[in-house]
């Protein structure tokens, strides 16, 4: 997901990192896993990313500059506040389609391990995405087309929260029809449906 402006090969380190933390997990890959796909020297990764944590570091701020720009455009193309959270998830579904799971949710299953400054980028992702979708949900019930109870900010942390977890689920079943019906439940129970 990461579109960060760096040379080719940062480009390229950057983008194999992505997948193979997408796909396994912070801990489960090594230098040596993209210094062999990209048939490059570890040296040249260490040029360009001294560190695990810096690489890491790297990932997350791209692929949350990535993911606040398509929460851009979803607010740039308009329509109401249930159509902002459909769209929403269909960011979820997309990346589980891709056979990939969400980077930071990767990320949060070893936040233990991983190094202090990517915790804590870790959970500026996290706020940012509850921050946008608290909007949204206020928006949504002022305007009444959303119903929910309590605060904004917690609906939001309930969503972020559901769609993360029900991702995980999904994957282990091997199919993203299981996200689809739980992102269905989820928006369903949000809609104000208007009185025939």
């Amino acid at each position: 997901m990461p579109t960060l402006r760096r040379n080719d090969t940062a480009r390229r380190i950057l983008d194999v990192a992505l997948r193979l933390v997408q796909v396994q997990g912070f801990n489960a890959f090594s230098y040596a896993d993209v210094s062999a796909e990209l048939r490059i020297t570890k040296a040249s990764l260490h040029h360009h990313f001294p560190t695990k944590a810096a690489l890491g570091k790297a990932l997350i701020s791209g692929y949350t500059a990535d993911f606040l720009a398509a929460l851009a455009e979803i607010d740039a193309r308009g329509g109401d506040a249930f159509a902002k959270l459909r769209a929403y998830a269909d960011i979820y579904l997309s990346v589980l389609r891709q056979e990939r799971m969400c980077l930071c949710g990767m990320l949060a299953a070893d936040f233990e391990t991983l190094p202090k400054a990517m915790r804590a980028s870790v959970t500026e992702f996290f706020r940012a995405n509850e921050e946008w979708l608290a909007r949204v949900l206020d928006e949504g019930r002022r305007a009444g087309t959303l119903r929910f109870e309590g605060a904004p900010a917690a609906t939001a942390a309930f969503l972020v929260s559901s769609l993360e977890g029900a991702m995980l689920v999904a994957r282990s079943f091997g199919g993203v029809s299981r996200l689809e019906a739980v992102v269905d439940r989820l928006l369903a129970s949000l809609r104000r449906v208007p009185p025939s």
